[in-house]
């Protein structure tokens, strides 16, 4: 893989982090970055073209928003039956995260899922969760503490 142009690495580094909550935030990058918006999407477009970048969303801080109550649940599916019960749980709403984890967690349990709700009733969402993939084998990890978030950031 080729070095990043300068360029390349300024405009990187100003969307590594949050984006400007304006109408038109690639217009500001470009005006720090002495660019055109086109130009701005365009390097973008080409660095994700080429793998220099993986993903681009944006993260929900979803305790602001009211979100408060949180549960990482831990679930032992069959082999044969992992994708489809994956997508269903991906579905749910108040499901924000849903992976498979290899090696299993205590040799069984190979799906997790993040769940985020106003609801405190956190079992009653995990009992729909397990009559709609029909597995009653899960383990529930409420959170009982937020820890600061910091994304990671490859160009200072």
């Amino acid at each position: 893989m080729r070095k990043l142009t300068s360029t390349e690495e300024k405009v990187a580094s100003l969307i590594q982090r949050d984006i400007p909550l304006t109408s038109k935030p690639f217009e500001q990058i470009a005006n720090i970055c002495s660019l055109t918006e086109k130009k701005v999407l365009d390097i973008i477009e080409e660095l994700t073209q080429k793998g220099y970048i993986r993903r681009f969303g944006a993260i929900l801080r979803h305790q602001k928003v009211g979100y408060t109550i949180n549960a990482l649940v831990l679930w032992s599916i069959p082999p044969t039956q992992k994708e489809k019960a994956g997508r269903t749980m991906a579905g749910f709403p108040f499901v924000s995260h849903c992976y498979e984890r290899e090696p299993a967690f205590q040799g069984k349990y190979n799906i997790f899922t993040m769940l985020h709700t106003k609801d405190r009733n956190i079992a009653k969402l995990v009992k729909e969760m397990a009559q709609a993939i029909k597995s009653h084998d899960f383990l529930i990890l409420e959170s009982i503490q937020e820890y600061k978030k910091i994304s990671p950031e490859y160009f200072l």
